[in-house]
């Protein structure tokens, strides 16, 4: 389990689909309604709200819950959500990187405090952990959307810069202001992507023992429930031994 990706096969093996199936629609939504309040509320005209119907539609959001928050975000009493980033450590001193959309600072930055110092870690400085990160577009395709050997192929030609295949699937990075025309030029050959959207990948990646992993885990989950938060990137490698153990 790579601290980038792979989020989805953690929140299978640890179950409670249902409730984690409510909690990432809401924070599709949230993520729509800034991006289309960020710029025009058309998808086609706006890269940010595209990426974002995207991987909403890939998450099986259903069409009208994707529509309303389009709307919501020309609506007077819309909410203003504000978008921070927290960087620390975790168990085995892995790096984070926790991207939230808030309407309360105060409320978030205590919730993730905790979250991180009861589970192993610590926040650090603004930048204390993502120097050690490349800032990168990922475009995630399934497994089932072609062989390696074709997807390396079609994602050359499309510009990326990396492709990883793995049964889990086919991530694709590219440099983030390539992001969107990459990830067109892959969806007229492959389909719709999974997903299209800025990235934190990291340089260097630690493993991670059982026991850390335990701790790592419980962590990710704790910040995951959180409705502010996004995203965790981490540059954590956990084995399938470790996470067959733990499951």
């Amino acid at each position: 389990m790579a601290g980038h990706s792979k989020f989805k096969n953690i929140m299978h093996r640890k179950g409670a689909q249902d409730k984690k199936r409510a909690a990432a629609f809401s924070k599709l939504a949230r993520e729509i309604t800034v991006a289309a309040k960020s710029g025009l509320p058309d998808p086609a005209m706006n890269a940010r709200l595209r990426a974002a119907v995207i991987t909403a539609r890939a998450g099986g959001m259903p069409k009208d819950n994707i529509e309303r928050s389009i709307n919501k975000a020309s609506a007077s009493d819309a909410e203003t959500y504000e978008e921070i980033r927290y960087e620390g450590f975790g168990p085995g001193g892995v790096s984070l990187i926790i991207e939230a959309l808030t309407d309360n600072r105060n409320r978030t930055a205590t919730n993730v405090r905790t979250a991180v110092s009861k589970n192993g870690g610590n926040l650090g400085a603004s930048g204390s952990v993502s120097h050690a990160f490349d800032r990168m577009g990922l475009i995630n395709f399934p497994a089932e959307a072609g062989a390696p050997d074709a997807i390396f192929e079609a994602a050359l030609d499309a510009g990326a810069q990396d492709i990883t295949s793995s049964d889990d699937g086919h991530e694709i990075w590219t440099d983030q202001g390539s992001l969107h025309e990459v990830a067109r030029a892959l969806e007229a050959v492959l389909g719709e992507p999974e997903g299209a959207k800025l990235a934190w990948r990291p340089q260097v990646m630690v493993e991670v023992n059982e026991s850390d992993a335990a701790t790592l885990l419980k962590l990710i989950d704790a910040l995951d429930e959180d409705d502010d938060v996004q995203q965790v990137w981490g540059n954590y490698d956990v084995s399938d031994e470790v996470m067959e153990r733990l499951a």
